[in-house]
């Protein structure tokens, strides 16, 4: 048989596009999130030994999800009591006859990522195991790429991971999209989940290369649907909108190498001019449902970035205005460095990076980043260097890395 030119990073590029996809298919057919991944894996290890053979199935994410049903209705058969395969047996009938399209216990909106976002998001597990458990199982992040964004060791978060899980099964949390009036309380966590995913994409935690383009396309989509099953929900809206608007500007982010280029040195004109109108639309609509929340304000931000022609045109003053609206309703250090860059750009680097010492983000690489671009504008040299190297100590992301490390360079030579 000819062997195909077909790599482990192939496969792994299917893996991370298509396992989240595959996972949630599966726990709707099991309604068990360890039979469902542990399947997923055992398809992906078929795969690595069967496509440098054959090469790619027209449909990887189809063959995938097939092989991993069929293992799993394997292992239940092999593993399960004659009770139980019977139960199985029925429920795996049962499941199989066609939905009524369209349709989700009463809801316009069928997916099975967003259920299982639901059920990652049931207020019975702690904040931070249903963000983690999400992005594991819909991102398709690894154990340490969760750790690190958490910034806690690997095993803490693999103990994390398991307990999430297990209260899933141990509580009986049911596989769906809660009934209408269940929804608001469950938004806050789904917003998030939504907007990490998307973050990962738009700037990776670990890897070669800066963006995923399926976890950007998957925050949107996602985004998208959510908005149809709260249509009236302004903060669903401003959650499309930042996507969007964030989105749009994703062309540009990277030069033909595949090297990062800041914000104001983008070529404005490959920005997406059709998602930046979409997301504008988004924005004015809840301006006028008026009840203002941290997405709306991060999508008003987007958008008057998207206004501006060149980056010095931007209304500066209109962004740090939103930014302390921002820190008013989000107090976080994160959202204190974003207004510090704002300032730096209204009033100065010296104002900005008296902000920035006050802040408590010591494992924050961006931080440093800032901090090394500020002092370089206040020519100081060799503090700027130092941001420099502790930025660098703290980045994962080759792309971002190379830049850095440009920078770096580039201010170490003009200054011998």
């Amino acid at each position: 048989m000819t062997r195909h030119a077909l790599d482990q990073s192939a496969i792994d590029r299917v893996f991370r596009e298509e396992s989240g996809r595959a996972v949630a298919s599966l726990v709707r057919v099991f309604g068990d999130i360890d039979v469902a991944e542990e399947a997923v894996q055992e398809a992906f290890e078929v795969a690595l030994r069967r496509w440098p053979e054959t090469g790619l199935p027209p449909s990887p994410a189809g063959w995938i999800i097939t092989t991993a049903r069929n293992r799993a209705i394997d292992w239940l058969r092999r593993e399960g009591s004659r009770h139980e395969r019977h139960k199985q047996a029925a429920y795996l009938q049962a499941v199989q006859q066609p939905a009524e399209a369209g349709t989700l216990e009463g809801h316009p909106v069928d997916d099975d990522r967003l259920r299982l976002i639901f059920t990652c998001c049931h207020p019975a597990l702690a904040p931070p195991a249903q963000v983690a458990l999400t992005l594991r199982l819909i991102a398709g992040l690894r154990t340490p790429e969760i750790a690190h964004a958490f910034l806690v060791p690997e095993p803490t978060m693999a103990q994390r991971l398991v307990r999430a899980k297990s209260k899933i099964r141990a509580a009986n949390i049911p596989y769906r999209i809660p009934e209408d009036h269940d929804l608001p309380a469950r938004l806050k966590p789904v917003l998030a989940v939504i907007y990490l995913v998307f973050n990962e994409g738009y700037l990776a935690s670990e890897g070669d290369h800066l963006v995923r383009d399926d976890l950007c396309r998957e925050g949107i989509r996602l985004a998208r649907l959510l908005v149809e099953l709260m249509p009236d929900e302004p903060e669903a809206l401003g959650l499309l909108a930042l996507l969007l608007l964030t989105d749009a500007r994703r062309p540009a982010r990277t030069a033909p190498d595949g090297s990062l280029v800041r914000l104001p040195d983008q070529d404005r004109s490959r920005w997406d001019r059709p998602l930046i109108e979409e997301g504008h639309d988004l924005v004015r609509t809840c301006l006028r449902i008026n009840r203002p929340g941290t997405y709306q304000l991060q999508a008003a931000i987007a958008a008057v970035h998207t206004d501006a022609p060149t980056a010095q045109d931007t209304d500066w003053a209109q962004v740090v205005a939103l930014y302390d609206q921002l820190l008013a309703l989000n107090p976080t250090p994160v959202t204190a460095l974003n207004r510090a860059i704002a300032i730096a750009e209204r009033d100065g680097p010296a104002a900005a990076l008296a902000l920035i010492d006050q802040l408590d983000l010591p494992a924050y690489h961006l931080l440093h980043a800032a901090r090394a671009d500020l002092l370089e504008r206040l020519h100081r040299p060799t503090e700027a260097l130092a941001a420099y190297d502790r930025a660098l100590a703290l980045t994962t992301n080759a792309t971002e890395r190379r830049h850095l490390h440009h920078r770096r360079a580039t201010l170490e030579a003009e200054t011998r």
